[in-house]
């Protein structure tokens, strides 16, 4: 009888250990996707990847591939960056010439690309050594991010057919947000005096939003801040301001203060910091794209609406 208790024990025993390593054996292949796997996408910069996550809803996994507060023009993606590659089923840029360095990124990835600015008619730079190269800051224009988002929802859709009927649903939601916030920019510019509505900033990210809502812009330098001070660009705007009455100027939130010799040079009022490139951290004052663009509208507005000096 206790032969034959031993015998069950250890049969008993040799089940168990025999289960335990099939279910382990199950867990530990990571290569086969699990059910609640979400395809994973990323975006060359932060308000991308918030315009991206507005569309994806809860179907997919989007990262930015560039942090908040980020410079992307000439970013250099790190070994990290290229890890977070892995796997990628989809890359958004957003083209016109905007990410000199994804070609170098993408160039050992399988995951396809979508160009968001596709579909957008590009403003021509007026100016300097990209003089008739477009200026890539569609975004910046709510309008024409409407056009990214439609780009997002064909890519998304492409990707995930499955969930199409959702992404074309979140698009149009999001399409209103942007169209509403679109009302309350122009209603903000159209605070400032006709007279004094010449917005000078370092870089030329705003020729959409001058066009969209009648602004004469001037700026430092179209989309590379390199050789940006030379006398004769300093010596051109500080005549614009002059002839013009410019109440204040701006500079772009990853730029740092290369606005600060104009300033001093001309005693003009330094209305502040714009985002354009890039988001901030959750506590700062652009976390996502809508904050951004209203924070800009009303900086701007109250910027130009000071008497100039």
């Amino acid at each position: 009888m206790a032969k034959n208790k031993m015998i069950t024990a250890i049969t008993a025993t040799v089940a168990a250990c025999a289960l335990a390593l099939s279910a382990c054996g199950q867990t530990a292949d990571k290569t086969q996707p699990t059910a609640t796997e979400k395809p994973k996408v990323l975006t060359t910069f932060t308000v991308l990847a918030d315009m991206a996550q507005n569309v994806a809803g809860e179907h997919l996994d989007v990262q930015s591939i560039t942090e908040p507060d980020a410079e992307i023009h000439d970013y250099q993606p790190t070994p990290a960056d290229i890890k977070k590659a892995e796997g990628v089923k989809l890359i958004l840029n957003n083209g016109m010439g905007l990410e000199r360095w994804f070609e170098k990124f993408v160039a050992n990835t399988e995951a396809k690309t979508a160009v968001l600015t596709e579909g957008i008619t590009p403003i021509p730079i007026a100016e300097g050594e990209y003089e008739g190269k477009p200026n890539p800051h569609a975004w910046m224009s709510p309008t024409a991010a409407q056009t990214y988002v439609d780009n997002i929802v064909k890519a998304f859709s492409e990707l995930d057919p499955e969930h199409k009927a959702d992404y074309e649903k979140n698009g149009e939601t999001y399409k209103a947000k942007l169209a509403a916030v679109d009302t309350k920019l122009k209603d903000a510019i159209n605070q400032i005096p006709e007279n004094q509505r010449a917005l000078v900033t370092c870089e030329g990210a705003f020729s959409y939003l001058a066009r969209d809502t009648g602004l004469t812009e001037k700026y430092l330098w179209a989309v590379n801040a390199e050789g940006a001070l030379t006398p004769k660009r300093i010596a051109d705007l500080e005549a614009f301001l002059k002839d013009n009455q410019v109440p204040s100027v701006f500079c772009e939130s990853t730029v740092g203060d290369k606005m600060q010799p104009i300033v001093e040079s001309t005693g003009v009022n330094f209305g502040g910091e714009l985002y354009v490139d890039s988001l901030t951290g959750p506590d700062g004052d652009a976390p996502t794209f809508l904050d951004l663009l209203t924070f800009d509208a009303e900086r701007i507005a109250k910027g130009l609406t000071k008497t100039a000096k």
